[in-house]
């Protein structure tokens, strides 16, 4: 089995936050709190480690009590900038990411990636959702070997940021969760308030 302690986790905080009308969406409250902090809460418990990826507002990311790294380029290149970011501070065996406005996620999500991993002797693994029988892979909830950085370098270097492209060129295992809504993201203020309700 992969300990937690080969595992560091790693908050993607780092967008524009454009469809929230360019809010930092990690320091939006949620139930009284910034969004990030939920995701710190609920990640610290599944893994060894723990940082933030953001590139705006970076002392108050700090004050969550959590080193954080911003994107290695200003230009807001998506997930893949954050991982990478990650990636190379990362000091344990495995990454695992996910998205600061999605505070419900499973507190067994960590472990049954892991173990998943493990099984399928796979590079990466990924949560899958299923919701009125269509199965949706959601990448940004990803555990992934750090020995994947030089892939990932060459991959953003030759000017690429579409998630699925570069997870698609290395061997993946998908894990279906069974609640979508577990999952759910608040891209808009709108979906932050039903998210509360």
């Amino acid at each position: 089995m992969i300990n937690k302690s080969q595992i560091t986790g790693l908050i993607l905080a780092g967008g524009r936050g454009s469809r929230m009308g360019g809010v930092d969406k990690g320091l939006q409250n949620f139930q009284g709190i910034p969004l990030a902090m939920h995701a710190l809460l609920r990640l610290g418990p599944q893994v060894g480690e723990i940082m933030i990826n953001a590139n705006r507002n970076l002392s108050a990311y700090e004050s969550l009590g959590a080193p954080v790294w911003p994107d290695a380029s200003a230009d807001f290149a998506g997930p893949l900038a954050g991982f990478a970011a990650g990636l190379e501070r990362c000091e344990t065996e495995y990454l695992v990411t996910v998205p600061c406005d999605s505070p419900l996620f499973p507190p067994d999500m960590v472990e049954r990636l892991a173990a998943a991993l493990q099984e399928a002797g796979a590079d990466i693994a990924m949560v899958a959702t299923r919701e009125d029988g269509v199965t949706r892979t959601q990448p940004v909830f990803c555990l992934l070997k750090t020995a994947l950085l030089g892939s990932l370098l060459a991959f953003l270097d030759s000017g690429q940021r579409k998630i699925d492209i570069w997870t698609a060129s290395h061997a993946c295992v998908e894990v279906v969760f069974e609640d979508a809504h577990a999952f759910a993201g608040a891209n808009t203020l709108t979906e932050l308030q039903q998210l509360q309700s």
